[in-house]
């Protein structure tokens, strides 16, 4: 792992040290199973009924750029997605680095959002699990260049058991590896999380490498409906896009134009 890397995940190893001293595991494991389950809808089955694809992000903050959009509101950009076209969302929940808390998703959920929500994080930990599934997503993102094979294969487990999705991120052929895990979906990474520079070629590499039955996603860089159209070409099907919208002084405008140009 990178400098930056090691940081956050040193940083996430003592931010869930903390969480359980706060509100040991076993007791939100206990209000998980007193509540009434209601399964969120997957990205997934999203994403193949999805002529766009598009995954839109609500993030307001980036290690590399800082403040994106500070005053950006879970209660209304993430509803204004909804409204404007996406297939699916996804939540940035790190506070710390990104900005974000996992009350955004629920206050994206109490604003009226149905469609199905990425709870993104730096997830080590199955304490995260139980929070993602408590804030109301529907899907938790994996990366492999957080997480050893064993751990991450034991974390894809219990997110299954508690009735969550798994987007596993993956960067490199060295990673490729992890896609032996049969996550529900295959994201490829264009960000190198080593430099923190975008490159969609990384996409475009990777993809025939990746099984033909998988729901693939690429994240990250994109900004020109030309190459969504290039990258459904090329085998995705999803396609994660925060800071081309997140930029902007109206995120869901800037997507219902992204969509329009599709």
């Amino acid at each position: 792992m990178t400098d930056i890397l090691e940081e956050i995940v040193a940083w996430k190893h003592r931010e869930v040290q903390i969480m359980k001293e706060m509100q040991p595991t076993q007791k939100l494991r206990r209000i998980i199973e007193e509540q009434t389950y209601y399964k969120r809808p997957p990205i997934a089955e999203a994403l193949k009924a999805s002529s766009t694809g598009i995954i839109a992000e609500f993030k307001r903050k980036s290690p590399s750029l800082g403040w994106i959009n500070e005053d950006a509101k879970p209660s209304e950009v993430p509803f204004s997605y909804q409204q404007n076209g996406a297939t699916a969302l996804s939540i940035l929940t790190d506070n710390r680095y990104f900005g974000g808390d996992d009350d955004f998703i629920k206050e994206a959920r109490m604003s009226g959002v149905r469609i199905p929500v990425l709870y993104k994080n730096f997830v080590i930990d199955e304490h995260q699990l139980l929070q993602a599934r408590l804030a109301g997503a529907s899907t938790v993102l994996l990366i492999a260049a957080c997480l050893d094979y064993h751990d991450c294969k034991s974390l894809l487990h219990t997110a299954h058991s508690l009735g969550l999705e798994v987007l596993l991120e993956m960067h490199s052929e060295d990673e490729l590896q992890y896609a032996e895990l049969e996550p529900d979906l295959y994201g490829i990474n264009n960000r190198n999380l080593d430099t923190f520079q975008t490159n969609v070629e990384t996409s475009f590499r990777l993809a025939d490498q990746l099984p033909v039955s998988a729901v693939k996603v690429s994240e990250s860089g994109i900004s020109d409906p030309v190459i969504v159209r290039q990258l459904r070409e090329a085998g995705f099907q999803g396609f994660l896009i925060g800071e081309a919208f997140m930029k902007t002084t109206n995120p869901g405008a800037a997507l219902a134009s992204f969509i329009e140009q599709l």
